[in-house]
């Protein structure tokens, strides 16, 4: 039987790749809802999760679709205006919902990485989550 070292630069040349990253912050909110109404209107917190993903081809030359430390320090920028905040309070969020958080995740990367394909911001302690993507 014969083994066929396969390039690591030249082996699956045309596929895509994904690439994440996690962090998380813990933030206080209050929401207005008709559905468990009076907890969510008193000021309470959670430590959400969050995780981005770049997706496209290796560089020939890096053998990355992005340098992780380069998404570190956007991540690094951005979490200081979420962490141990009042969500309500935050300047473009809106009410402090999952798809509201992804979306603004969303609109402080995607300037700085082309390929942003995916934002999840979830809570373990409730089992909530929010997925926000492009095909």
């Amino acid at each position: 039987m014969s083994h066929v070292a396969l390039n690591p630069t030249s082996a699956a040349s045309d596929a895509r790749f994904s690439v994440s990253q996690k962090f998380f912050f813990d933030a206080a909110h209050t929401l207005q809802r008709e559905i468990e109404r009076e907890g969510s209107l008193r000021v309470h917190g959670h430590t959400y999760y969050a995780e981005v993903t770049v997706s496209g081809a290796r560089d020939p030359l890096t053998g990355m679709v992005v340098d992780l430390g380069l998404v570190r320090q956007q991540i690094e920028q951005l979490r200081p205006q979420l962490d141990h905040r009042m969500l309500d309070d935050v300047p473009g969020l809106g009410p402090a919902t999952l798809e509201n958080l992804c979306a603004f995740i969303w609109q402080a990367l995607a300037p700085h990485f082309s390929g942003l394909s995916q934002v999840r911001v979830w809570r373990d302690s409730v089992g909530d989550g929010c997925t926000m993507g492009r095909a």
